[in-house]
């Protein structure tokens, strides 16, 4: 395609597999029962993305229980009473505490990439956790005999391994999920806090040479879950410039649900790079109505303006259930209105005389 699309990750689970974890917890089926609802969702979430005419897919995150956890869930050091995170419709998602160390992966991604490759029949992105967000897990008061310092030596490690073999089983590309950027600067609005997640990750992204981060991205957004978000009112203006500093080629950036989207625009053409290529959301997942594939091309054709032809891409907001029991939209919403972003983004490339 003349402008590149991507999904973001996530995919509404069917409700069997929702109903399957469930069960898996309250141990009344085995791992055995509920892998076979996982990779029966795999399969179906892959052909799905393929039939709307996607080149790229995911495997829609159906076996992870939320976008951000799924490397430590089941993990026996971790507690349930960690940072809260706050929506704008008043419910909370609480992030989970580390109790002890040291500190490792349970479930590293790539393990998701190769059930999603097994059924596909186009390249395969996956997403990952971002150090920053997972600093998270580290408690404000310490534990003792495992400093911060040594549970960041670790995660790094984790993380970099993951990538590693994300990128050497071939995967499109790596993507990482940096939500708690906007979100740091509604906890700290002196950006303190963020700067410290800037420089975090990009440890993380040093260890990587140029060439392998041409095949590495950041996704930001303002979150979704339930159809509400934790930092909509976060001004871009405060956060791109910083975000633009990390050391990545791609960046996923929310946009069709930005109320103001041309002031959006102008920040981003503002602090962008030579080398960056943003894909713009043009899909807002927290609405329930499907655009229709002629709003999208008018979302990319605005957008065009701001950034240079070969530097566009597109995608959607957010994942359209990052956290695994979100049932605020349904699958069929979600492969409706990626089916919209790929023929609205082949519309825009033929009136932009990319076709």
């Amino acid at each position: 395609m003349a402008i590149p699309t991507e999904p973001i990750g996530s995919i509404p689970r069917p409700l069997a597999l929702i109903e399957a974890a469930r069960a898996f917890e309250s141990g009344w089926i085995s791992q055995a029962e509920l892998y076979s609802h996982y990779e029966s969702a795999v399969q179906d979430t892959v052909a799905r993305l393929e039939a709307t005419g996607s080149s790229v897919v995911t495997d829609g995150e159906q076996g992870k229980d939320s976008f951000v956890t799924y490397p430590i869930h089941g993990l026996g050091n971790i507690a349930t009473n960690g940072t809260p995170i706050l929506f704008a419709d008043g419910h909370v998602r609480q992030f989970p505490r580390l109790t002890k160390g040291p500190f490792g992966y349970r479930t590293s991604a790539d393990v998701y990439l190769d059930t999603a490759q097994r059924y596909a029949h186009v390249p395969v992105k996956q997403a990952i956790a971002s150090p920053s967000a997972l600093s998270f897990l580290y408690p404000q008061e310490g534990i003792r005999g495992y400093s911060r310092e040594e549970y960041f030596d670790d995660l790094l490690s984790e993380q970099e391994g993951e990538i590693r073999r994300c990128l050497e089983k071939g995967a499109h590309a790596v993507q990482i999920d940096f939500t708690e950027g906007r979100l740091s600067i509604r906890f700290d609005p002196t950006r303190r806090l963020l700067s410290s997640f800037i420089d975090l990750n990009n440890l993380l992204l040093e260890r990587f040479s140029a060439e392998q981060r041409k095949r590495m991205g950041i996704h930001t957004c303002a979150g979704a879950d339930r159809g509400s978000a934790h930092s909509e009112g976060v001004d871009y203006a405060a956060l791109l410039p910083s975000l633009f500093e990390l050391k990545v080629g791609n960046f996923y950036v929310q946009l069709a649900s930005e109320p103001d989207r041309e002031h959006a625009l102008k920040t981003i053409r503002k602090f962008m790079k030579a080398d960056h290529r943003i894909f713009v959301g043009v899909i807002n997942v927290l609405d329930p109505r499907v655009e229709t594939p002629e709003e999208v091309r008018d979302r990319i054709l605005q957008a065009a303006k701001y950034i240079p032809l070969d530097q566009l891409g597109t995608t959607d907001d957010c994942g359209f259930a990052p956290f695994s029991d979100d049932t605020s939209r349904s699958r069929e919403t979600a492969f409706a209105k990626i089916r919209a972003r790929v023929a609205g983004t082949r519309l825009a490339a033929k009136a932009l005389g990319m076709e």
